[in-house]
């Protein structure tokens, strides 16, 4: 595949997926930080449908052998600090960098902040890759970088036979979540008006 084609699929992706953030309303700021909240679970809902479809046609196309699986090694200071930087990030901007996107898209006009500090973020962590890289290093700890090890390779089965399994454990989660919290009352709930999702006024 061509860098221009490359460029071309990444786009007309970003856009469906946006699409899909805006029709489940999941790009709202409210939706988000109730997640973390702990009062909404349509968020977790739909990433968790996401993930079981990607690992799906993960599945299959790895096991006909189409794609091939390429692993970051496992840096536990980089994950477990850039995790929570993210975390916090997220309830407080009220978005994630897809979501900030889909925002810029929906015509939220405090979402260019959230992108532009995405950005500088990104750009800044690239500068400085070395420095944090270091001091996030935590194997004095016994613990840093574990290498590139997946579930794969510690379990029976290869990732073809992974990743249905964990797919079908994901639609078991989800079809708990849903008995629990039905979407249509955790609409109602966070919407009791019905207008939600309307352009924001400018």
């Amino acid at each position: 595949m061509s860098v221009l084609l490359a460029v071309v699929v990444g786009l007309a992706m970003g856009v469906l997926f946006g699409l899909a953030l805006e029709k489940a309303k999941v790009m709202e700021p409210g939706f988000l930080i109730g997640q973390f909240q702990m009062t909404n679970f349509t968020m977790i809902k739909v990433m968790l449908t996401a993930i079981a479809t990607g690992l799906v046609i993960l599945a299959v196309l790895n096991g006909l052998g189409i794609v091939s699986l390429s692993v970051k090694a496992a840096m536990i200071g980089n994950m477990v600090v850039g995790g929570l930087l993210l975390g916090v990030g997220i309830v407080v901007a009220g978005a994630c960098p897809g979501t900030a996107l889909a925002q810029l898209g929906a015509g939220y006009k405090d979402a260019w902040a959230i992108v532009a500090g995405g950005l500088a973020g990104a750009f800044s962590y690239g500068l400085y890759q070395k420095q944090i890289d270091s001091a996030l290093d935590w194997s004095g700890a016994g613990f840093g970088n574990l290498g590139k090890m997946t579930l794969a390779d510690l379990l029976p089965g290869g990732f073809a036979a992974l990743a249905l399994i964990f797919a079908a454990l994901i639609v078991v989660v989800l079809i708990a979540l849903e008995r629990w919290r039905p979407w249509r009352v955790e609409m109602k709930r966070h919407d009791p008006s019905g207008i939600a999702g309307r352009r924001p006024a400018k």
